[in-house]
């Protein structure tokens, strides 16, 4: 027996550099790129212990709990690691990043995750970009949840290292990711004697031996039909047109809060402020009293298939997330998510 996605070719050096520039286009950018073969933690903690070790003086911006992560590996790596945490309702600004440098001046890094899907917030990259850019420091970019749902551009808002993953907004697979990386982001690896070498957490590994290589010889076996389906989900974002999908979560997000307040059941956004609000998933706070990780389980006893989920930890007992992203980014799904919850308060 054979299955159409089994036995395939092998995938070609030659046909995963063009993704890796498919991925590039949709960055807009003239960095390198990296299409690293793991879900997206991969480059993530990858390219902080490449970029970071005992003399780094970081700025570690804290929006939801994937800033709070990356300040442990920064803290591992031996950075000495200044955390600014706002409240999860909200965004950083770029004032309280001006802040933090005019009390630490040293700063030499900053952390910084675009949109927590967990919360629902989203954070001022532009802006926040002219701030370190002014005062030099190496800018690190949390994309996986943006990219697709709203602008991500490393070259225009001077990121230095960027990660996005294709499992949210970009309806794609979780088993790849990638990575854009600068000039200044490679010199400050090639520079630090902590850098992973021969590693699976290695950026310079593939650096020296792909990029620098001309790519023409993979490392190892590619993750086939996770590049594939990574190719596939481009392709589809190219022929949709990225400004159409981005119109699309920007659609759904709007929907969602003005439709929990047209329901008049006591919902209400987690994010105060819609500039704050992330498109790729809309954060609801339950009416006081009602549990929030009860009220999912009764919403999707009644239909699997909606992108209702709890929020994590502490927050399962107030905070739900409609997860409006990639194929669920459309008022139909919106609707019939409010619906559910409606009719789920009502039985409870």
């Amino acid at each position: 027996m054979t299955h159409p996605l089994l036995d395939l070719a092998p995938l070609s050096a030659a046909h995963f550099a063009s993704i890796e520039d498919r991925v590039a286009r949709l960055l807009s950018t003239e960095q390198d790129v990296l299409i690293t073969q793991g879900e997206a933690l991969l480059p993530l903690e990858g390219a902080i212990r490449g970029a970071a070790g005992p003399g780094t003086t970081a700025l570690n911006v804290i929006t939801g709990p994937y800033g709070q992560t990356f300040g442990d590996w920064l803290r591992d790596c031996g950075a000495t690691v200044y955390d600014l945490a706002v409240p999860f309702h909200t965004a950083v600004t770029a004032a309280q990043i001006q802040e933090a440098f005019a009390e630490h001046p040293e700063i030499d890094f900053v952390s910084l995750v675009h949109a927590e899907a967990a919360t629902g917030n989203t954070n001022p990259v532009a802006e926040i970009g002219e701030v370190v850019r002014a005062h030099g420091a190496l800018f690190y970019l949390d994309a996986v949840a943006s990219i697709g749902a709203e602008p991500v551009l490393p070259d225009a808002w001077g990121v230095d290292l960027c990660v996005i993953g294709a499992q949210k907004a970009m309806g794609g697979p979780a088993g790849v990711s990638a990575v854009s990386v600068s000039s200044r982001a490679w010199a400050r690896m090639a520079a630090n004697p902590q850098a992973p070498r021969r590693s699976y957490l290695s950026l310079l590994d593939w650096k020296e031996r792909w990029i620098d290589g001309g790519r023409r010889a993979l490392l190892h076996a590619p993750a086939q039909l996770e590049m594939l389906a990574l190719e596939a989900c481009v392709v589809r974002i190219e022929e949709e047109g990225l400004d159409t999908v981005m119109s699309r979560h920007a659609a759904a997000a709007a929907a969602t809060r003005e439709g929990v307040r047209a329901l008049g059941t006591g919902f209400e956004p987690y994010v105060y402020e819609a500039s704050a609000a992330a498109p790729v998933a809309t954060t609801l706070r339950t009416p006081e009293g009602v549990d929030a990780s009860g009220l999912v389980a009764r919403a999707l006893a009644a239909d699997p298939s909606l992108p209702l989920a709890a929020g994590g930890g502490a927050l399962a007992k107030e905070m739900i997330r409609v997860n409006h992203y990639g194929p669920a980014a459309t008022l139909d799904v919106v609707q019939s998510s409010l619906s559910a919850l409606r009719t789920a308060l009502t039985e409870a």
